[in-house]
């Protein structure tokens, strides 16, 4: 039987939506792998579900290119959101996600502000196989110049590690992110965010997503560079994280929640064969 998808971006960040409310939809990491394809399948950094939930709009499950499920996808929640209000005419939505609820509102036209929650700071939440200081990282993960600061350690739901670079131009994001985002200090593997800072209110961000490679924008690594970057005094609190598809307004509130707003598009829609 097919089954109609939606093809979305945020960013350029791109998914395959499957509506899963009236069917059960349980890919296998192979399916997995086939609709992602760029080449043979539909094509996307991440294949998303959205199934029935128990005091939820719906619940969502993701999965990366290669085929793992994964808990959380910043830029894919902004994307659901949008669709469950479009659906609902309600201004806001509560999706519930392998990392909790999360809850999005119409933050404009085609705009949506997803409530994140509270970053993950300690070692065992990002998680690492070690003890370390989350704040500044003092782990040599990947040898160059641009690489030479601590980075910080910072989990969104999933794990990231987020280095400071001067010149995002000279950084070996394709050769590092591959390397840093398999080493032994993050047994679950880890996203890889490279970060310049250009003032105290925007940061110049890249992300090598674990699992689905270099993308045109990561939420969820947006979300932890500004943490990070914060939590170094390197950045205010709110700053503009500015990605290769685009740019998203990042806020982590007084009260420890951090707080994304971006646009969320539809491409195309057809059906899975």
């Amino acid at each position: 039987m097919s089954r109609p998808f939606l093809k979305m971006n945020g960013l350029g960040n791109d998914f395959v939506v499957v509506e899963a409310r009236t069917q059960p939809f349980a890919p296998t990491a192979a399916e997995v792998r086939a609709i992602a394809d760029r080449t043979t399948g539909v094509g996307c950094d991440q294949l998303i579900a959205i199934e029935p939930g128990p005091g939820v709009d719906a619940r969502v499950r993701f999965w990366n290119s290669d085929g793992e499920e994964v808990s959380a996808c910043g830029n894919g929640t902004r994307c659901v959101g949008w669709l469950l209000m479009q659906s609902t005419g309600k201004d806001e939505a509560v999706i519930e996600t392998r990392a909790g609820k999360l809850f999005a509102q119409r933050a404009g036209e085609r705009l949506v502000s997803v409530d994140m929650g509270e970053p993950g700071l300690d070692w065992q939440e990002i998680p690492l196989s070690e003890p370390h200081d989350t704040q500044a990282l003092e782990v040599v993960l990947y040898a160059h110049p641009q690489l030479g600061a601590p980075p910080g350690c910072v989990s969104m739901g999933n794990p990231h590690v987020v280095f400071f670079v001067t010149n995002l131009a000279e950084t070996p994001v394709t050769e590092a992110g591959p390397a840093i985002e398999r080493h032994p200090l993050f047994p679950r593997h880890v996203n890889v965010g490279f970060a310049q800072i250009i003032d105290r209110h925007r940061i110049h961000l890249r992300v090598w997503e674990r699992g689905a490679g270099l993308t045109k924008a990561c939420g969820t690594g947006a979300c932890a560079a500004l943490v990070a970057a914060a939590r170094r005094d390197l950045a205010d609190r709110t700053a503009t994280v500015e990605l290769d598809g685009g740019e998203l307004l990042i806020e982590w509130r007084a009260d420890g929640h951090v707080i994304m707003t971006g646009p969320a598009a539809v491409d195309f829609a057809g059906e899975l064969p």
